[in-house]
Protein backbone atom coordinates (compact mmCIF):
# COMPACT_ATOMS: atom_id res chain seq x y z
CA UNK A 1 0.00 0.00 0.00
CA UNK A 2 1.45 3.35 -1.02
CA UNK A 3 2.33 6.17 1.31
CA UNK A 4 -0.13 9.04 0.83
CA UNK A 5 1.39 11.49 -1.58
CA UNK A 6 0.77 14.57 0.56
CA UNK A 7 3.93 13.71 2.50
CA UNK A 8 5.88 14.52 -0.66
CA UNK A 9 3.72 17.29 -2.13
CA UNK A 10 3.82 19.11 1.17
CA UNK A 11 2.92 22.75 1.76
CA UNK A 12 0.29 24.89 0.15
CA UNK A 13 -0.05 24.68 -3.61
CA UNK A 14 -1.99 27.78 -4.68
CA UNK A 15 1.01 29.39 -6.43
CA UNK A 16 1.22 26.49 -8.86
CA UNK A 17 -0.39 28.85 -11.34
CA UNK A 18 0.49 31.18 -14.17
CA UNK A 19 0.34 34.92 -13.51
CA UNK A 20 -2.63 35.38 -15.82
CA UNK A 21 -4.74 33.21 -13.52
CA UNK A 22 -4.12 35.68 -10.70
CA UNK A 23 -4.76 38.72 -12.88
CA UNK A 24 -8.01 37.17 -14.14
CA UNK A 25 -9.08 36.27 -10.61
CA UNK A 26 -8.29 39.85 -9.59
CA UNK A 27 -10.41 41.17 -12.44
CA UNK A 28 -13.29 38.85 -11.45
CA UNK A 29 -12.99 40.12 -7.86
CA UNK A 30 -12.98 43.74 -8.99
CA UNK A 31 -16.09 43.14 -11.11
CA UNK A 32 -18.00 41.14 -8.48
CA UNK A 33 -17.73 37.95 -10.53
CA UNK A 34 -15.34 35.95 -8.36
CA UNK A 35 -18.13 33.96 -6.63
CA UNK A 36 -20.24 33.45 -9.76
CA UNK A 37 -20.67 29.69 -10.24
CA UNK A 38 -18.86 28.30 -13.28
CA UNK A 39 -18.10 24.95 -14.89
CA UNK A 40 -14.82 24.10 -16.62
CA UNK A 41 -13.83 20.92 -18.46
CA UNK A 42 -10.35 19.49 -18.88
CA UNK A 43 -9.98 17.53 -22.13
CA UNK A 44 -7.60 16.99 -25.04
CA UNK A 45 -8.10 17.39 -28.76
CA UNK A 46 -5.64 14.99 -30.38
CA UNK A 47 -4.25 11.74 -28.93
CA UNK A 48 -0.46 11.26 -28.85
CA UNK A 49 1.69 8.54 -30.45
CA UNK A 50 -0.88 7.96 -33.22
CA UNK A 51 -2.99 6.24 -30.60
CA UNK A 52 -6.77 6.41 -30.83
CA UNK A 53 -7.34 7.32 -27.18
CA UNK A 54 -5.57 8.40 -24.00
CA UNK A 55 -5.32 6.51 -20.72
CA UNK A 56 -6.61 8.84 -17.98
CA UNK A 57 -4.12 9.16 -15.13
CA UNK A 58 -3.16 11.60 -12.37
CA UNK A 59 -6.47 11.86 -10.50
CA UNK A 60 -5.03 10.94 -7.11
CA UNK A 61 -2.35 13.61 -7.57
CA UNK A 62 -5.09 16.13 -8.40
CA UNK A 63 -6.99 15.23 -5.23
CA UNK A 64 -3.89 15.85 -3.16
CA UNK A 65 -3.10 19.11 -4.96
CA UNK A 66 -6.60 20.47 -4.31
CA UNK A 67 -6.52 19.35 -0.70
CA UNK A 68 -3.49 21.57 -0.17
CA UNK A 69 -4.84 24.48 -2.22
CA UNK A 70 -4.42 27.57 -0.03
CA UNK A 71 -2.48 30.83 -0.06
CA UNK A 72 -0.20 31.05 2.97
CA UNK A 73 1.39 34.19 4.46
CA UNK A 74 4.51 33.91 2.30
CA UNK A 75 2.40 33.53 -0.85
CA UNK A 76 0.45 36.68 -0.02
CA UNK A 77 3.61 38.53 0.81
CA UNK A 78 5.12 37.56 -2.55
CA UNK A 79 2.00 38.56 -4.48
CA UNK A 80 1.97 41.88 -2.65
CA UNK A 81 5.43 42.62 -4.04
CA UNK A 82 4.38 42.24 -7.66
CA UNK A 83 4.09 45.53 -9.54
CA UNK A 84 2.53 46.82 -12.72
CA UNK A 85 4.23 48.76 -15.49
CA UNK A 86 3.91 51.94 -13.44
CA UNK A 87 5.79 50.45 -10.50
CA UNK A 88 2.71 50.39 -8.26
CA UNK A 89 1.40 47.18 -6.63
CA UNK A 90 -0.33 44.86 -9.07
CA UNK A 91 -3.04 43.79 -6.62
CA UNK A 92 -5.16 45.69 -4.08
CA UNK A 93 -4.77 44.76 -0.43
CA UNK A 94 -8.44 43.79 -0.41
CA UNK A 95 -7.84 41.16 -3.08
CA UNK A 96 -4.83 39.80 -1.20
CA UNK A 97 -6.98 39.51 1.92
CA UNK A 98 -9.60 37.69 -0.17
CA UNK A 99 -6.96 35.21 -1.35
CA UNK A 100 -5.64 34.63 2.14
CA UNK A 101 -9.13 33.79 3.42
CA UNK A 102 -9.98 31.61 0.43
CA UNK A 103 -11.04 28.05 1.23
CA UNK A 104 -11.27 25.73 -1.76
CA UNK A 105 -14.92 24.78 -2.25
CA UNK A 106 -15.32 23.50 -5.82
CA UNK A 107 -16.91 20.24 -6.91
CA UNK A 108 -14.77 17.86 -8.92
CA UNK A 109 -16.00 15.05 -11.16
CA UNK A 110 -13.54 12.86 -13.05
CA UNK A 111 -13.11 9.63 -14.95
CA UNK A 112 -11.35 6.92 -12.90
CA UNK A 113 -7.66 6.49 -13.55
CA UNK A 114 -6.99 3.84 -16.18
CA UNK A 115 -10.04 4.72 -18.29
CA UNK A 116 -9.54 5.08 -22.07
CA UNK A 117 -10.76 8.56 -23.10
CA UNK A 118 -11.28 9.83 -26.64
CA UNK A 119 -10.72 13.40 -27.93
CA UNK A 120 -12.99 16.18 -26.59
CA UNK A 121 -14.23 14.03 -23.70
CA UNK A 122 -13.66 15.60 -20.26
CA UNK A 123 -11.20 13.84 -18.00
CA UNK A 124 -12.15 16.33 -15.26
CA UNK A 125 -15.09 18.66 -14.66
CA UNK A 126 -14.77 21.49 -12.13
CA UNK A 127 -17.81 23.34 -10.79
CA UNK A 128 -17.58 26.18 -8.32
CA UNK A 129 -16.73 29.86 -7.80
CA UNK A 130 -15.30 31.37 -10.97
CA UNK A 131 -12.13 32.72 -9.36
CA UNK A 132 -11.28 29.39 -7.72
CA UNK A 133 -11.97 27.39 -10.86
CA UNK A 134 -9.69 29.77 -12.77
CA UNK A 135 -6.80 29.64 -10.30
CA UNK A 136 -6.42 25.85 -10.47
CA UNK A 137 -6.18 25.53 -14.26
CA UNK A 138 -2.43 25.08 -14.65
CA UNK A 139 -2.10 22.78 -11.66
CA UNK A 140 -4.76 20.46 -13.03
CA UNK A 141 -3.32 20.48 -16.54
CA UNK A 142 0.20 19.84 -15.26
CA UNK A 143 -0.85 16.78 -13.28
CA UNK A 144 -3.31 15.26 -15.75
CA UNK A 145 -1.46 15.98 -19.01
CA UNK A 146 1.85 14.39 -18.04
CA UNK A 147 0.41 11.43 -16.14
CA UNK A 148 -2.00 10.58 -18.95
CA UNK A 149 0.74 10.98 -21.57
CA UNK A 150 3.08 8.53 -19.83
CA UNK A 151 0.34 6.05 -18.95
CA UNK A 152 -0.65 6.00 -22.62
CA UNK A 153 2.95 5.54 -23.79
CA UNK A 154 3.45 2.74 -21.26
CA UNK A 155 0.29 1.00 -22.40
CA UNK A 156 1.56 0.97 -25.99
CA UNK A 157 4.94 -0.43 -24.92
CA UNK A 158 3.35 -3.10 -22.75
CA UNK A 159 1.04 -4.10 -25.59
CA UNK A 160 4.04 -4.39 -27.92
CA UNK A 161 5.77 -6.66 -25.39
CA UNK A 162 2.91 -9.17 -25.77
CA UNK A 163 2.92 -10.47 -22.22
CA UNK A 164 6.63 -10.06 -21.47
CA UNK A 165 7.60 -8.07 -18.41
CA UNK A 166 8.37 -4.39 -18.94
CA UNK A 167 10.55 -2.50 -16.48
CA UNK A 168 10.58 1.31 -16.33
CA UNK A 169 14.21 2.51 -16.21
CA UNK A 170 13.70 6.24 -16.85
CA UNK A 171 14.81 8.08 -13.69
CA UNK A 172 18.08 9.44 -15.07
CA UNK A 173 16.42 10.89 -18.19
CA UNK A 174 13.26 12.26 -16.56
CA UNK A 175 12.43 15.97 -16.33
CA UNK A 176 13.39 16.45 -12.69
CA UNK A 177 12.80 14.43 -9.53
CA UNK A 178 9.11 15.26 -9.47
CA UNK A 179 8.71 14.34 -13.13
CA UNK A 180 10.40 11.00 -12.50
CA UNK A 181 8.05 10.19 -9.62
CA UNK A 182 4.96 11.13 -11.60
CA UNK A 183 6.16 9.17 -14.62
CA UNK A 184 6.98 6.03 -12.63
CA UNK A 185 3.49 6.05 -11.14
CA UNK A 186 1.84 6.64 -14.52
CA UNK A 187 3.96 3.99 -16.25
CA UNK A 188 2.84 1.44 -13.66
CA UNK A 189 -0.81 2.36 -14.29
CA UNK A 190 -0.18 1.89 -18.02
CA UNK A 191 1.04 -1.65 -17.39
CA UNK A 192 4.76 -1.57 -16.56
CA UNK A 193 5.61 -4.28 -14.06
CA UNK A 194 8.26 -2.47 -12.01
CA UNK A 195 10.48 0.60 -11.78
CA UNK A 196 14.14 1.21 -11.07
CA UNK A 197 13.18 4.40 -9.19
CA UNK A 198 13.49 3.60 -5.49
CA UNK A 199 11.74 6.76 -4.30
CA UNK A 200 8.76 5.89 -6.50
CA UNK A 201 8.92 2.38 -5.08
CA UNK A 202 8.78 3.77 -1.55
CA UNK A 203 6.15 6.46 -2.17
CA UNK A 204 3.75 4.50 -4.30
CA UNK A 205 4.48 0.93 -3.28
CA UNK A 206 5.74 0.01 -6.76
CA UNK A 207 7.88 -3.11 -7.32
CA UNK A 208 11.54 -2.07 -7.65
CA UNK A 209 13.88 -3.89 -10.04
CA UNK A 210 17.36 -3.33 -11.39
CA UNK A 211 20.67 -4.85 -12.42
CA UNK A 212 24.14 -3.29 -12.45
CA UNK A 213 25.96 -0.81 -14.68
CA UNK A 214 28.99 -1.20 -16.94
CA UNK A 215 30.98 0.66 -14.28
CA UNK A 216 30.62 -2.36 -11.97
CA UNK A 217 32.49 -4.53 -14.47
CA UNK A 218 35.04 -1.81 -15.12
CA UNK A 219 35.90 -1.53 -11.42
CA UNK A 220 37.43 -5.05 -11.38
CA UNK A 221 40.54 -6.43 -13.04
CA UNK A 222 38.49 -8.76 -15.21
CA UNK A 223 34.89 -9.28 -16.31
CA UNK A 224 34.87 -12.71 -14.67
CA UNK A 225 36.02 -11.27 -11.35
CA UNK A 226 33.26 -8.64 -11.57
CA UNK A 227 30.60 -11.28 -12.25
CA UNK A 228 31.85 -13.48 -9.41
CA UNK A 229 31.79 -10.57 -6.96
CA UNK A 230 28.28 -9.57 -8.00
CA UNK A 231 26.96 -13.12 -7.71
CA UNK A 232 28.57 -13.48 -4.28
CA UNK A 233 27.00 -10.20 -3.18
CA UNK A 234 23.50 -10.82 -4.58
CA UNK A 235 23.04 -14.53 -5.28
CA UNK A 236 19.25 -14.19 -5.02
CA UNK A 237 18.99 -11.24 -7.41
CA UNK A 238 21.69 -11.84 -9.99
CA UNK A 239 21.26 -10.36 -13.47
CA UNK A 240 24.56 -9.80 -15.27
CA UNK A 241 25.20 -7.08 -17.85
CA UNK A 242 27.25 -8.95 -20.46
CA UNK A 243 28.17 -6.36 -23.12
CA UNK A 244 30.86 -4.24 -21.45
CA UNK A 245 33.65 -5.67 -23.65
CA UNK A 246 32.54 -8.60 -25.82
CA UNK A 247 28.92 -9.72 -25.53
CA UNK A 248 29.26 -13.40 -26.44
CA UNK A 249 32.37 -13.76 -24.26
CA UNK A 250 30.36 -12.13 -21.50
CA UNK A 251 27.56 -14.68 -21.97
CA UNK A 252 30.08 -17.53 -21.61
CA UNK A 253 31.29 -16.06 -18.33
CA UNK A 254 27.71 -15.56 -17.15
CA UNK A 255 27.00 -19.24 -17.85
CA UNK A 256 29.92 -20.23 -15.60
CA UNK A 257 28.46 -17.99 -12.90
CA UNK A 258 25.02 -19.53 -13.45
CA UNK A 259 26.35 -23.08 -12.99
CA UNK A 260 28.15 -22.01 -9.81
CA UNK A 261 24.96 -20.41 -8.48
CA UNK A 262 23.08 -23.64 -9.18
CA UNK A 263 25.56 -25.58 -7.05
CA UNK A 264 24.78 -23.15 -4.22
CA UNK A 265 21.02 -23.53 -4.64
CA UNK A 266 20.43 -20.31 -6.55
CA UNK A 267 19.47 -19.39 -10.11
CA UNK A 268 21.06 -16.89 -12.47
CA UNK A 269 18.02 -14.65 -12.91
CA UNK A 270 19.11 -13.17 -16.18
CA UNK A 271 21.63 -11.54 -18.49
CA UNK A 272 21.17 -8.05 -19.89
CA UNK A 273 21.91 -6.86 -23.42
CA UNK A 274 22.31 -3.10 -23.80
CA UNK A 275 23.96 -2.65 -27.20
CA UNK A 276 24.69 -4.22 -30.56
CA UNK A 277 22.48 -6.33 -32.83
CA UNK A 278 19.93 -7.30 -30.22
CA UNK A 279 18.27 -9.96 -32.37
CA UNK A 280 21.35 -11.99 -33.27
CA UNK A 281 22.92 -11.53 -29.84
CA UNK A 282 19.75 -12.59 -28.03
CA UNK A 283 19.34 -15.65 -30.28
CA UNK A 284 22.93 -16.76 -29.74
CA UNK A 285 22.76 -16.05 -26.01
CA UNK A 286 19.50 -18.02 -25.69
CA UNK A 287 21.04 -20.99 -27.49
CA UNK A 288 24.09 -20.89 -25.24
CA UNK A 289 22.04 -20.59 -22.04
CA UNK A 290 19.67 -23.40 -23.02
CA UNK A 291 22.59 -25.58 -24.07
CA UNK A 292 24.06 -25.12 -20.60
CA UNK A 293 20.78 -26.04 -18.96
CA UNK A 294 20.06 -22.46 -17.84
CA UNK A 295 16.59 -22.43 -19.37
CA UNK A 296 15.19 -20.39 -16.45
CA UNK A 297 17.66 -17.55 -17.03
CA UNK A 298 15.94 -14.61 -18.70
CA UNK A 299 17.33 -12.27 -21.33
CA UNK A 300 16.78 -8.59 -20.59
CA UNK A 301 16.94 -6.04 -23.40
CA UNK A 302 17.49 -2.36 -22.63
CA UNK A 303 18.87 -0.44 -25.60
CA UNK A 304 16.84 2.75 -26.34
CA UNK A 305 13.61 0.81 -26.59
CA UNK A 306 10.04 1.85 -27.32
CA UNK A 307 6.97 0.09 -28.73
CA UNK A 308 8.26 0.24 -32.32
CA UNK A 309 11.65 -1.17 -31.41
CA UNK A 310 10.11 -3.94 -29.32
CA UNK A 311 7.68 -4.92 -32.09
CA UNK A 312 10.51 -5.00 -34.63
CA UNK A 313 12.65 -7.20 -32.37
CA UNK A 314 9.74 -9.56 -31.79
CA UNK A 315 9.02 -9.78 -35.50
CA UNK A 316 12.67 -10.77 -36.03
CA UNK A 317 12.32 -13.48 -33.39
CA UNK A 318 14.56 -11.97 -30.70
CA UNK A 319 14.11 -14.25 -27.64
CA UNK A 320 14.05 -11.40 -25.12
CA UNK A 321 11.91 -12.04 -22.02
CA UNK A 322 12.14 -8.72 -20.16
CA UNK A 323 12.26 -5.21 -21.61
CA UNK A 324 13.95 -2.34 -19.76
CA UNK A 325 12.52 0.88 -21.18
CA UNK A 326 13.84 4.27 -20.15
CA UNK A 327 14.27 7.48 -22.16
CA UNK A 328 11.60 6.95 -24.80
CA UNK A 329 9.00 6.09 -22.18
CA UNK A 330 9.80 8.60 -19.48
CA UNK A 331 9.97 11.54 -21.92
CA UNK A 332 6.98 10.49 -24.01
CA UNK A 333 8.89 10.32 -27.31
CA UNK A 334 7.83 11.19 -30.00
CA UNK A 335 5.00 13.27 -28.48
CA UNK A 336 6.55 14.81 -25.37
CA UNK A 337 3.38 16.62 -24.24
CA UNK A 338 -0.34 15.91 -24.18
CA UNK A 339 -2.21 18.96 -25.43
CA UNK A 340 -4.85 18.94 -22.73
CA UNK A 341 -6.87 22.16 -22.38
CA UNK A 342 -9.22 23.66 -19.79
CA UNK A 343 -12.27 25.45 -21.12
CA UNK A 344 -15.29 27.20 -19.66
CA UNK A 345 -18.48 25.29 -20.41
CA UNK A 346 -21.15 27.18 -18.46
CA UNK A 347 -21.57 30.21 -16.18
CA UNK A 348 -24.52 31.27 -14.06
CA UNK A 349 -25.87 34.70 -15.01
CA UNK A 350 -26.82 37.35 -12.45
CA UNK A 351 -30.24 35.68 -12.08
CA UNK A 352 -28.63 32.33 -11.23
CA UNK A 353 -29.55 30.74 -14.56
CA UNK A 354 -26.95 28.56 -16.25
CA UNK A 355 -25.70 30.00 -19.55
CA UNK A 356 -23.73 27.57 -21.76
CA UNK A 357 -20.47 29.02 -23.07
CA UNK A 358 -18.58 28.21 -26.25
CA UNK A 359 -15.18 29.15 -27.64
CA UNK A 360 -15.02 29.54 -31.41
CA UNK A 361 -12.02 29.03 -33.66
CA UNK A 362 -11.28 29.00 -37.36
CA UNK A 363 -10.05 25.47 -36.66
CA UNK A 364 -13.16 23.41 -35.93
CA UNK A 365 -11.18 21.08 -33.66
CA UNK A 366 -10.62 24.07 -31.32
CA UNK A 367 -14.29 25.02 -31.01
CA UNK A 368 -15.38 23.92 -27.55
CA UNK A 369 -18.61 22.19 -26.53
CA UNK A 370 -21.08 24.17 -24.41
CA UNK A 371 -22.83 23.16 -21.21
CA UNK A 372 -22.14 20.99 -18.16
CA UNK A 373 -20.82 17.91 -19.89
CA UNK A 374 -20.55 14.20 -19.20
CA UNK A 375 -19.82 11.13 -21.32
CA UNK A 376 -22.01 8.09 -21.79
CA UNK A 377 -20.19 4.90 -22.75
CA UNK A 378 -22.63 2.49 -24.40
CA UNK A 379 -22.03 -1.28 -24.36
CA UNK A 380 -23.61 -4.36 -25.87
CA UNK A 381 -24.82 -7.57 -24.22
CA UNK A 382 -21.23 -8.87 -24.21
CA UNK A 383 -20.18 -5.75 -22.24
CA UNK A 384 -18.07 -4.50 -25.15
CA UNK A 385 -18.03 -0.74 -25.81
CA UNK A 386 -20.22 0.30 -28.73
CA UNK A 387 -19.97 4.11 -28.77
CA UNK A 388 -19.26 7.17 -26.59
CA UNK A 389 -21.61 10.14 -26.45
CA UNK A 390 -20.82 13.56 -25.01
CA UNK A 391 -23.97 15.14 -23.57
CA UNK A 392 -25.08 18.25 -21.69
CA UNK A 393 -26.47 17.45 -18.24
CA UNK A 394 -28.54 20.66 -18.33
CA UNK A 395 -30.88 19.15 -20.94
CA UNK A 396 -32.69 15.86 -21.43
CA UNK A 397 -30.31 13.68 -23.39
CA UNK A 398 -31.51 11.50 -26.24
CA UNK A 399 -29.79 8.27 -27.26
CA UNK A 400 -28.89 9.58 -30.71
CA UNK A 401 -25.20 10.09 -31.43
CA UNK A 402 -23.80 12.59 -33.93
CA UNK A 403 -20.22 11.30 -34.50
CA UNK A 404 -17.26 13.66 -34.80
CA UNK A 405 -16.02 11.70 -37.82
CA UNK A 406 -17.75 13.06 -40.92
CA UNK A 407 -17.72 9.67 -42.62
CA UNK A 408 -19.72 8.07 -39.79
CA UNK A 409 -23.50 8.15 -39.71
CA UNK A 410 -25.73 9.11 -36.81
CA UNK A 411 -26.44 6.23 -34.47
CA UNK A 412 -29.51 5.31 -32.44
CA UNK A 413 -28.22 3.83 -29.17
CA UNK A 414 -31.48 3.36 -27.30
CA UNK A 415 -31.11 -0.45 -27.27
CA UNK A 416 -27.74 -0.40 -25.50
CA UNK A 417 -26.84 -0.08 -21.84
CA UNK A 418 -24.67 2.85 -20.85
CA UNK A 419 -22.80 4.38 -17.95
CA UNK A 420 -21.67 7.94 -17.36
CA UNK A 421 -17.87 8.11 -17.12
CA UNK A 422 -17.48 11.15 -14.82
CA UNK A 423 -17.75 10.22 -11.16
CA UNK A 424 -18.08 12.50 -8.08
CA UNK A 425 -14.65 13.10 -6.54
CA UNK A 426 -14.99 16.28 -4.42
CA UNK A 427 -18.04 18.09 -3.15
CA UNK A 428 -17.56 21.60 -1.76
CA UNK A 429 -13.84 20.85 -1.79
CA UNK A 430 -14.18 17.72 0.37
CA UNK A 431 -13.44 14.19 -0.91
CA UNK A 432 -16.37 11.86 -1.54
CA UNK A 433 -14.22 9.33 -3.44
CA UNK A 434 -11.46 7.02 -2.26
CA UNK A 435 -8.82 6.34 -4.86
CA UNK A 436 -8.20 2.62 -5.44
CA UNK A 437 -4.77 1.13 -4.78
CA UNK A 438 -2.29 1.40 -7.63
CA UNK A 439 -2.39 -2.36 -8.32
CA UNK A 440 -6.19 -2.08 -8.60
CA UNK A 441 -5.91 0.93 -10.93
CA UNK A 442 -3.35 -0.96 -13.04
CA UNK A 443 -5.62 -4.02 -13.22
CA UNK A 444 -8.61 -1.84 -14.16
CA UNK A 445 -6.54 -0.17 -16.89
CA UNK A 446 -5.50 -3.55 -18.28
CA UNK A 447 -9.11 -4.72 -18.32
CA UNK A 448 -10.28 -1.58 -20.09
CA UNK A 449 -7.59 -1.88 -22.73
CA UNK A 450 -8.47 -5.52 -23.30
CA UNK A 451 -12.03 -4.42 -24.12
CA UNK A 452 -10.89 -1.82 -26.62
CA UNK A 453 -8.24 -4.06 -28.19
CA UNK A 454 -11.06 -6.33 -29.30
CA UNK A 455 -12.45 -3.40 -31.33
CA UNK A 456 -11.22 -1.33 -34.25
CA UNK A 457 -10.71 1.90 -32.32
CA UNK A 458 -9.81 3.80 -35.49
CA UNK A 459 -13.53 3.76 -36.36
CA UNK A 460 -14.96 3.63 -32.83
CA UNK A 461 -17.95 6.03 -32.82
CA UNK A 462 -17.67 8.98 -30.45
CA UNK A 463 -19.31 12.37 -30.72
CA UNK A 464 -22.14 14.58 -29.47
CA UNK A 465 -25.64 13.81 -28.29
CA UNK A 466 -28.14 15.15 -30.86
CA UNK A 467 -29.49 18.01 -28.70
CA UNK A 468 -26.00 19.12 -27.72
CA UNK A 469 -24.94 19.07 -31.37
CA UNK A 470 -27.96 21.19 -32.34
CA UNK A 471 -27.38 23.67 -29.52
CA UNK A 472 -23.70 23.97 -30.41
CA UNK A 473 -24.53 24.74 -34.05
CA UNK A 474 -27.15 27.27 -32.93
CA UNK A 475 -24.66 29.09 -30.68
CA UNK A 476 -22.06 29.16 -33.43
CA UNK A 477 -24.56 30.65 -35.87
CA UNK A 478 -25.80 33.24 -33.36
CA UNK A 479 -22.26 34.40 -32.60
CA UNK A 480 -21.20 34.48 -36.24
CA UNK A 481 -24.28 36.46 -37.28
CA UNK A 482 -23.97 38.85 -34.35
CA UNK A 483 -27.26 37.83 -32.74
CA UNK A 484 -25.51 36.78 -29.54
CA UNK A 485 -23.19 38.92 -27.47
CA UNK A 486 -19.70 37.53 -26.96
Amino acid sequence: MSTHISTFYSGHTALIADLYHLTMAYGFWKNDLSEREAVFHLFYRKPPFQNDYVIAAGLELVMDYLKEFKFDHEDIRYLGQLTGSDGNPLFDIGFLNYLQRLEFSCDLDAVPEGTPIFPHQPLLRIRGPLAQATLIESGLLNLINFSSLIATKASRIVQAAQGDRVLEFGLRRAQGFDGALTASRAAYIGGCHATSNLLAGKWYGLPAKGTHAHSWVMCFDSEMEAFEAYADSLPNNCILLVDTYDTIAGVRKAIRIGKELERKGYTLNGIRLDSGDMTSLAKEARSMLDGAGLTATSIVGSDSLDEDQILALKERGAPIDIWGVGTRLITGQNDPALGGVYKLGALRDHHGVWEPKIKLSEESIKTSNPGILNVRRYSNAQHLPVADMLYNTLTDASDELVPFAKKQHRMALVDYDHQSLLQPILRQGKPVYTSPSLPDIRAFCAGQQALFRSLDTTIYPHGLERTLHQHKQQLIQEIQTGHKSV
